[in-house]
């Protein structure tokens, strides 16, 4: 009851009552009343209940607020580690030189307080989650560590007062075995709910375990009470079992030990099955895992129907799974759970519950406290088994394992405590037991060698724990383990661990056969190799790197043998299981051999690091044989599938014999593999290895001297390909050096020098590209330091460049030219490509470096290479090289090449010199090389008397029997010389030694041959009698049944040795009958033979063996001496021409493609001058239209689509191709030359309001607040924002061609970026992108010269003819013959294209920025609109041109310019609208007028006064709306009065500018100057003049007189106005000097001048426009000396003056301050963004955006604005469009240049249309880092960004930018 009492008392004060009688020494009460208060509030059973967690707050508070509490706690943190705790994608930091573990990560506060200027660090995203290490020195080294938790900060607090945390030490117990309960409560088994929604139950827990992530981050005080109340055994058995009362409770408990019953790892039906092999634990482990080969045999095959429908196995080819019976487990480890605390069945539930996200955050919270750390570790080691089998049975694997990682990595990385677990809890035995259970799950029987009988079981890579890599998590752990020393030795000395360990990677050896297809193409490609290839490198070589890395030393010896001897065991058990004996089963291949890698890596490194004998380590022979087969099978494999052999089993088969040479893959597979064929080779009998080489590569059938053979097992087109492979096998088996010699540098070097070689590489795919050690511990290469070091020894940076073709390029290495002169190894190349494309790529690039350094101008050859002298231990590799079998076949091959048999190559050729010039390079030490001939001629294989290479070389070969069909042209041949027989023999010592040399003729069988050895070598070990058994003939055992005509044996004579041959190949190749003097030898001279081709090579190897054996050269000699012309060999096919021909033909044809290329190369270029550029500063007028003055009357246009020249006409008109976008590049123009900057601080901000844009939007609202609408429209121009600019590629079209080809692109279905039902299309000439077409009109291109002759005509004549010309406005010049018909009607096909195009125009733009009126849709608002075009055009292409026109930036503008024929569209259609006369503004500019207030009625508004108007406006509109063409003296007169208003307006607003004083002072000197002659032309007395007149009006002067002063501090001097003045009109001068080169083709002012001052352009513009009257000396130009006045200057200024005047008295004296304009913009640029990437990142990427207050997913920035938006949220969509592409709406008249922030690349957006533009940041090795991958810093590219900038000012994104896709509204 009296917590009743207590429930209804306010918490604070109960809370304090408490805790006061909780302090007393007798505290009985206070526990008590404590007691029945919780049981009231945690009561489980009322649900989760936010007020429970009110009353803990309060009650742990003890009477005080929870936040002060929280601050007091706080205030005694001892913690000196951060631990902050992040999920996935949190951005993190890892600094490589700070990590002592590879694992280590930082959070970025930590990462910035600290110093890490010049480390080598990333930033990275995390993907499973993870902690910050700062403050952790196990972890890595404290010079790293942030200013925060560098100082100890432990020692200075003070300790923590016993009553702070009292409440907390009584009540959080109770808190916690609530939430307990709820989780036992809420737990359903799988099987028994199918609904069980264990999200529920964590949602409604989300408050508590939120709490208590709360309590772990107020520091080290509350983390130590929670690790006490967690630990405490004594409190777990109080509560956890529940009162005896307590119903809830105890259901409650019951469901607990169901649930931990079930979790037993063997379930409950499988222990009644195999009880027998549970119950066995007395064996040992190890033992058992030695019966696990052997026991297989019994492995019970039970029909395992049930699991396979739970994991829907039906796809993997129905393969029973094989259950293993043996005892391999220890069952302790699977079975049994206890717990004992709080926090082991924390831990339970969180794993019964895979891994709730808040669970995991607040068990990883906890980590800062030690005690809690090592507790918990053991606590997970424990539970480990647990945690695997639950991940195996989960649906969402994937999540699981991230979130186990990011538990594991945790504590496994640490050295000290993983090896406290592994000596008290097993860690190693546990996991290895468990990855043995893991994979057992998924075994099938192996199908390797011996179907049938195969007793070997397999992973099967098609089971979804491999699919999915469910494994990985163990895997990672188990590594991770591994990488620390103390762990690792005790993993290597403990041998049934390692034996177990052996078991478990032989589930590996043979997995994924591949059989060969040979009759169908495979139905289904299985994708199961990838699982395949990444097991074998997860779960077996990542490992064995890590333990590699720990056998380094002399005193680890015993290590390396230990695990030697077990993969030699575990070998021998697999020979035994699959049943090999000798050969291996056909058309079979496996790439996975795990435990010959094993082998392979543990023998080098205790060769290359431990100091031990090879031999001491090696088998038998007879296992040697073995081992050897099946790497070798491999390689002859590779060979088949390159040959197309194997392409029936689909692509997958390729991909995996790329994956194999692939570099993360090489080191870990092929390397190890040709390693240990090299120790094969050196150890057994060469003759043996060679001809099981050939055997095995299956061209033993071709290696014949005869012309012709059969072969059993390849059809011919396959033979070349595998006889190549076969011998660059060889080559590289006898001249790679990387496990037997080589130092890691002298690697690295080799490495990084051939993936050069085939490419320039960036900086980051070289590092992917160099198979890295993958070793996670030893950072990226061996030896990392010296990766920087060796690349800019070996290469030269390439500094990014940008093509004017728009492709980015990136920084680039390239090899260095002496690295093309020495180092270059096409065999490294040739072992490394994974493409064989690559290959040629390579050697053509090394044939173009000859070229360059004149070295050697043809095709050269692969280089010889000179190599590394071998390890000691490896010598018997030379033996190869020097074996009488090599011998035959490089001497049969240089004989059929010679006879050009079929199925030779060059590269045939090339790998045999290469193998002669490796035999000469590497002696056989113990022989005596003094060779006289040896007497042993008859020996039994009689081919060669010996060995040595350099003595079989002049050896000659007399006589061969060859067996051949009865067809070849030998046996012909024969019967030839048999009829001629006939006749009796001249001598009779003929005959005689013909039938010596039949005896003495050579056979050879490489078959027989290896028989022959392998059965010496089988009897030697065997202690037989050494019976040689030579086996039946070669060609008996290979014939099939039925097979082709019989062969016969024959017999050839041959009479040459190899030096013979090579010279006569010599000759052959160089087509010259005696190519080799007698005197050649003599001055050969080796350093000029390093490169060159086939010449060089055999040239090079005659001088290397003349120069090691007088013999030889004897030898050569006597055959150079008497070459006598070769007998040109017999031809062998008809078609066969002699070789010389051969060589001429290729000679010619190789000319004429020469010729062919240079013709095309200069047509295309021609082409490209003309249309395709779109950047370079060609001639002016290349390409516009109407600019270069013809002299027929008529402009002539080609059609690009019907190829016809001729006029463009009335009714066939023809139409330029043009390119129409909306643009509000000119809107974002500002006043001053410095870009805005991006702020990247909440401080800095980005004002739109002083933009050109948004001016001229107050300017022309706040006319139409006071004036009259239609007068306002004609006032200013709109088009700043969302204009339509048009711009041509030059081409021209019929239109009604280009109708047709719509229709045709229409149709087409494939469509390539662009939507043709919106008009675009691309030029069907130079394909630029474009969306309309704009007629040309029909007549003269430019005006004769009658319409430019200067006129005498008066001012007043001039004016008074314009005036006249614009009352003719809506007479149209029509064709005049249809005009006679009916001029009302006359509607020909050039008006109607000219309609269309204005709707095309119209419908360019946005609704909004085409109706600027109060009335929609009015006359007056189209007129504005139309002559706005005209304007925004005109500007732009001022822009263009650098903002003036004399700084000859005109190029690319010209080109593009098309205003010419846009003017005459536009023109024609605003003649439509009438311009009323009483308003028209000529009169106003022209005429005095009377006042004529007394017609305004009161209710309608004045129009705009003459100063407020904008005066390029009215040029616009006086031009277009003058009947064309207009006579030049008109446009000047026009120009000349719109002049003088702009002048007056200049004065006007300058004269603002004074204060009161100087505009007293001014005003006095302009009366005064007034009566003088030409006052009318000096700026004083007009200035005085305007002054005076203003001051009338009574706002005009006072409004802003106190800021105006406050503005010009400084004087104004007469040189200051006169520049002022000049300054302000010379916009108006600029864009009337363009508009008349236009119209007129007048050539602009040229002046190369790039940095003009405005005096001078000011008077070349005054010049062009024939302003300046009496031009004095352009020094001196005064601004009103161009003024030229029809009536009184002073009277039409009076007038425009009264307009302003007589507004002051009226309601719009507001208005006034139109009179204060500024025409100058500076040019339009992009944001100024900051050096470093980071500075934005990280202010941005968390940023959360401002209109729907959320931190997006893909945060993007606006260039042009600042504006920040989310890229694709749905949160900012409206209308169904996203936010990037609404702003693009807004800001850009839908062109948007987004920066990606989480990305650092940029996307355009074009209307419906978006590209990947690229990005301006690049890392120090100039490359992108596309979706910040790599992480590494990045900086601003200015030369990049500035191409952007360009790109976006010249509108050409849609011509440079190729790769457009549609955004359907979704960015």
């Amino acid at each position: 009851m009296m917590a009743a009492s207590l429930l209804r008392r306010d918490k604070k004060s109960t809370a304090a009552h408490l805790k006061a009688d909780l302090k007393r020494t007798d505290n009985s009460s206070g526990l008590r009343q404590l007691q029945e208060l919780l049981d009231s509030v945690l009561n489980p059973e009322r649900g989760s209940d936010p007020e429970a967690l009110e009353w803990c707050k309060w009650l742990l508070a003890g009477g005080d607020g929870f936040d002060e509490f929280c601050r007091t706690v706080r205030s005694y943190d001892n913690a000196t580690l951060c631990g902050l705790v992040w999920t996935a994608n949190f951005v993190a930091y890892r600094c490589r030189t700070c990590g002592i573990s590879p694992c280590m990560s930082l959070c970025a506060e930590c990462f910035n307080n600290g110093d890490h200027t010049g480390h080598d660090f990333n930033m990275f995203r995390s993907q499973a989650g993870g902690a910050c290490d700062c403050g952790d020195g196990n972890v890595m080294r404290e010079s790293g560590f942030c200013s925060r938790h560098r100082l100890k900060t432990g020692e200075n607090v003070p300790s923590v007062p016993r009553d702070l945390l009292l409440m907390s030490e009584m009540v959080l117990p109770r808190f916690i075995i609530t939430i307990i309960q709820y989780l036992r409560d809420g737990y359903t088994e799988p099987e028994s709910a199918a609904d069980r929604d264990l999200q529920k139950v964590l949602q409604q827990l989300e408050p508590h375990i939120s709490f208590l992530e709360e309590l772990t981050k107020m520091g080290g005080a509350m983390r130590t009470v929670l690790t006490k109340i967690l630990t405490n055994q004594q409190t777990f058995k109080e509560l956890s079992m529940g009162q005896e009362e307590n119903v809830y409770a105890k259901r409650n408990y019951e469901k607990y030990l169901s649930a931990l019953k079930s979790s037993g790892l063997v379930s409950v039906e499988e222990k009644g099955a195999g009880g027998a092999g549970a119950g066995a634990t007395d064996t040992p482990a190890g033992a058992g895992a030695l019966s696990l080969l052997g026991a297989t045999a019994a492995a019970s095959l039970e029909d395992s129907s049930k699991e396979e429908d739970q994991d829907g196995l039906q796809g993997v080819g129905q393969r029973k799974r094989v259950k293993l019976s043996s005892s391999t487990k220890d069952p302790s480890i699977m079975d049994t759970l206890k717990h004992k605390c709080f926090l082991e069945e924390l831990l339970f539930w969180t794993i019964k519950y895979e891994f709730p996200q808040k669970m995991v955050t607040f068990l990883l919270n906890m980590l800062p406290d030690q005690d809690y750390k090592i507790t918990f570790t053991k606590t997970f080691v424990q539970h480990y088994a647990f945690i695997m089998k639950t991940l195996m049975k989960s649906h969402e694997s994937d999540t699981m394992s991230n979130r186990i990682v990011h538990i594991s990595v945790q504590l496994f990385s640490n050295e000290e405590l993983a090896r406290h677990v592994t000596e008290e809890c097993q860690l190693l035995d546990i996991m290895v037991t468990v990855l043995l259970y893991m994979m057992e799950s998924c075994l099938i029987k192996s199908e390797l060698q011996d179907e049938e009988n195969n007793r070997h079981v397999v992973v099967n890579c098609g089971e979804a724990l491999l699919k999915n890599n469910t494994y990985w998590p163990l895997v990672s752990d188990f590594i991770n383990i591994l990488s620390h020393q103390s762990v690792a030795k005790r993993f290597l000395e403990d041998h049934s661990l390692l034996l177990l360990w052996m078991s478990f990677v032989s589930f590996f050896q043979g997995m994924n056969l591949n059989k060969r297809e040979l009759n169908e193409h495979v139905e289904f490609e299985s994708q199961t190799y990838y699982a395949a290839f990444a097991a074998e490198l997860e779960a077996c070589a990542q490992p064995m790197w890590g333990l590699l890395t720990h056998c380094k030393v002399k005193e680890t010896q015993e290590y390396t043998k230990t695990v030697v001897r077990y993969c030699l065991e575990t070998l021998q058990m697999w020979f035994d299981a699959i049943g090999f004996v000798d050969e291996p089963a056909l058309n079979q291949l496996t790439f996975h051999l795990p435990l010959h890698r094993y082998y392979a890596m543990f023998l080098s490194k205790g060769v290359k690091c431990q100091g031990l004998d090879l031999d001491s380590l090696l088998p038998d022979q007879e296992m040697l044989m073995k081992i050897m087969v099946h790497p070798l099978q491999i390689q002859a494999s590779l060979s088949e599938i390159h040959s197309n052999m194997w392409v029936r089993n689909g692509l997958q088969i390729k991909g995996q014999a790329m994956t194999y040479v692939q570099s993360h893959f090489c080191n870990s597979m092929i390397d190890p593999d040709i390693y240990l064929l090299q120790v094969c080779a050196s150890r057994l009998d060469p003759d043996y290895f060679i001809s099981s080489v050939f055997e095995r590569f299956k061209v033993v059938d071709l290696l014949t001297m005869a012309s012709q053979h059969q072969n059993a097992v390849l059809d011919s087109e396959q033979e070349r390909p595998m006889l190549e492979g076969a011998l660059t096998f060889l080559v590289i088996l006898s001249s790679l050096r990387i496990h037997l010699g080589m130092s890691d540098d002298e690697i690295l070097r080799a490495e990084m020098v051939s993936q050069l070689c085939m490419n320039d590489r960036t900086h980051s795919s070289l590092l992917d590209l160099i198979p890295e050690n993958p070793n996670p511990k030893s950072g990226v290469v061996p030896g990392s330091c010296s990766f920087e070091e060796m690349l800019s020894a070996v290469a030269d940076f390439k500094a990014p460049v940008f093509e004017p073709g728009g492709s980015m390029q990136q920084g680039m290495y390239t090899p260095k030219a002496e690295v093309w002169e020495k180092e270059f190894d096409p065999i490294m190349v040739i072992l490394r490509t994974v493409y064989r494309r690559d290959v040629q790529s390579a050697m053509d690039r090394y044939a173009a470096f000859l070229k360059q350094s004149g070295v050697h101008t043809g095709n050269p050859w692969p280089p010889y290479k000179e190599r590394t002298p071998l390890h000691p231990c490896y010598k018997g590799l030379v033996r190869l090289l020097h074996c009488k079998t090599l011998h035959i076949v490089i001497f049969t091959l240089l004989y059929k090449i010679w006879m050009d048999h079929q199925n030779m190559s060059e590269h045939v050729l090339c790998m045999v010199l290469y193998l002669i010039e490796l035999g000469l390079d590497n002696q056989v030490q113990d022989d005596k090389v003094e060779e006289e001939p040896c007497i042993e001629e008859h020996c039994h294989d009689s081919w060669f008397p010996g060995t040595s290479l350099l003595s079989n070389l002049h050896h000659v070969i007399n006589f061969v029997r060859v067996r051949v069909p009865e067809t070849a042209p030998e046996v012909e041949r024969k019967r030839e010389r048999e009829r001629e027989r006939e006749t009796p023999p001249s001598t009779s010592s003929e005959s005689a030694t013909f039938g010596q040399n039949l005896r003495e003729a050579q056979v050879f069988s490489l078959v027989a041959e290896r028989r022959r050895k392998f059965q010496e070598i089988i009897n030697r070990s065997n202690h037989e009698a050494s019976q040689a058994v030579r086996p039946k003939s070669s060609s008996s055992r290979w014939l099939p049944p039925g097979s082709p005509p019989q062969l016969v044996t024959e017999i050839l004579e041959i009479r040459e040795s190899m030096l013979s041959l090579l010279v006569k190949l010599h000759q052959k190749l160089s087509a010259k009958q005696n190519s080799l003097s007698l005197s050649w030898l003599a001055e050969v001279d080796p350093a000029h033979h390093a490169h060159g081709d086939g010449l060089t090579a055999i040239e090079r190897i005659l001088a290397k063996a003349s120069a090691r054996s007088r013999h030889s050269k004897r030898c050569l000699q006597e055959i150079c001496g008497k070459v006598c012309p070769p007998i040109p060999p017999k031809k062998n096919s008809p078609g066969d021409k002699k070789s010389m021909d051969k060589e001429e033909r290729r000679q010619r044809a190789r000319e004429r493609q020469q010729k062919l290329l240079a013709e095309f190369a200069s047509r295309q270029k021609s082409f490209m001058e003309t249309a395709m550029d779109v950047e370079s500063p060609e001639t002016d007028a290349v390409m516009d239209v109407g600019s270069a003055e013809p002299l027929d009357s008529e402009v002539l246009y080609d059609c690009v689509i019907c190829g016809q020249s001729g006029p463009s006409t009335e009714d066939r008109p023809t139409g330029l191709v043009v390119l129409l976008q909306a643009s509000s590049v000119l809107g974002h123009r500002c006043r001053s030359d410095t870009p805005k900057r991006l702020p990247t601080t909440d401080e800095e901000h980005i004002y739109p309001e002083d933009t050109c844009g948004a001016t001229n939007d107050v300017r022309l609202s706040l006319m139409q607040r006071y004036f009259k609408d239609s007068s306002c429209l004609q006032s200013v121009s709109v088009g700043w924002d969302g204009g339509v600019y048009v711009q041509t590629c030059g081409h021209t079209l019929h239109i009604d061609c280009h109708k047709s080809y719509m229709e045709s692109l229409r149709n087409d279905q494939v469509l390539q970026g662009f939507s043709v039902d919106k008009g675009e299309f691309t030029c069907p000439l130079c394909r630029q992108f474009a969306n309309s077409v704009l007629p040309c009109r029909p007549g003269r291109g430019i005006e004769t010269p009658a319409w430019h002759a200067p006129s005498n005509k008066s001012m007043s004549t001039l004016v008074k003819e314009v005036e006249d010309l614009q009352e003719q406005l809506g007479i149209f010049p029509v064709s005049a013959s249809v005009k006679q018909r009916d001029p009302i009607l006359a509607e020909s096909n050039l008006s109607k294209e000219m309609e269309s195009v204005i709707k095309d125009i119209k419908n360019t733009t946005q609704k909004k920025y085409m109706d600027y009126g109060k009335n929609p849709g009015s006359p007056d608002n189209d007129f504005l609109f139309m002559y706005s075009v005209a304007r925004t055009n005109l500007e732009l292409e001022l822009v263009h041109r650098g903002g003036n026109l004399c700084s000859g930036g005109a190029s690319a503008a010209a080109k593009r310019s098309c205003l010419n024929q846009l003017f005459h569209v536009l023109a024609m259609h605003m003649r439509l609208y009438s311009i009323d006369s009483a308003y028209n503004p000529w009169t106003r500019l022209t005429q005095s007028t009377h006042s004529r207030e007394t017609e305004f009625c009161d209710d309608e508004r004045p129009e705009v006064p003459m100063l407020f108007r904008d005066v390029p406006s009215l040029l616009i509109i006086f031009i277009l709306t003058m009947p064309q063409p207009l006579r030049k003296e008109h446009f000047t007169c026009v120009v000349k009065v719109l002049y003088s208003l702009q002048y007056t307006q200049a004065l006007a607003a300058l004269s603002i500018r004074f204060s009161r004083e100087e505009r007293l002072a001014w005003s006095n000197t302009g009366a005064a100057k007034k009566n003088m002659p030409n006052s009318d032309k000096s700026w004083e007395s007009l200035l005085g003049h305007v002054i005076s007149e203003l001051t009338k009006a009574k706002d005009v002067y006072d409004t802003n007189s106190e800021e105006a002063l406050m503005l010009s501090s400084s004087v104004w001097s007469p040189q200051s106005i006169e520049f002022t003045l000049q300054q302000f009109c010379l916009p108006f001068l600029r864009l009337s000097c363009l508009l008349q080169h236009h119209l007129y083709g007048d050539s602009l002012p040229g002046c190369q001048v790039h940095c003009m001052d405005v005096e001078e352009e000011f008077s070349l513009l005054t010049g062009c426009l024939s302003l300046a009257g009496s031009v004095q000396s352009s020094g001196s130009m005064s601004s009103a000396a161009g003024l030229e006045w029809n009536l009184n200057a002073f009277d039409l200024i009076n007038q425009w003056c009264s307009e302003v005047i007589d507004l002051s008295s009226s309601p719009s004296q507001q208005s006034v301050s139109l009179l204060v304009q500024d025409p100058q913009w500076a040019a339009p640029r992009l944001l100024h963004l900051p050096d470093n990437y980071n500075t934005i990142f990280q202010y941005y990427h968390r940023k959360s955006c401002t209109s729907c207050g959320k931190t997006p997913k893909d945060p993007a920035l606006c260039l042009v604005c600042g504006a920040f938006v989310c890229l694709k949220g749905h949160c900012c969509k409206q209308q169904g469009v996203c936010e990037c592409v609404l702003h693009s709406q807004h800001c850009g008249a839908a062109t948007g240049i987004f920066l990606l922030v989480n990305a650092s690349v940029i996307i355009i957006i074009r209307g419906h249309r978006f590209c990947l533009w690229g990005s301006v940041y690049l890392d120090a090795h100039g490359e992108e880092d596309r979706d910040l991958r790599r992480g590494k810093p990045l900086y601003l590219c200015e030369e990049r960004y500035r191409v952007l900038e360009q790109q976006w000012v010249s509108h050409t994104f849609d011509h440079i930018n190729k790769r457009w896709g549609p955004h359907y509204n979704g960015l």
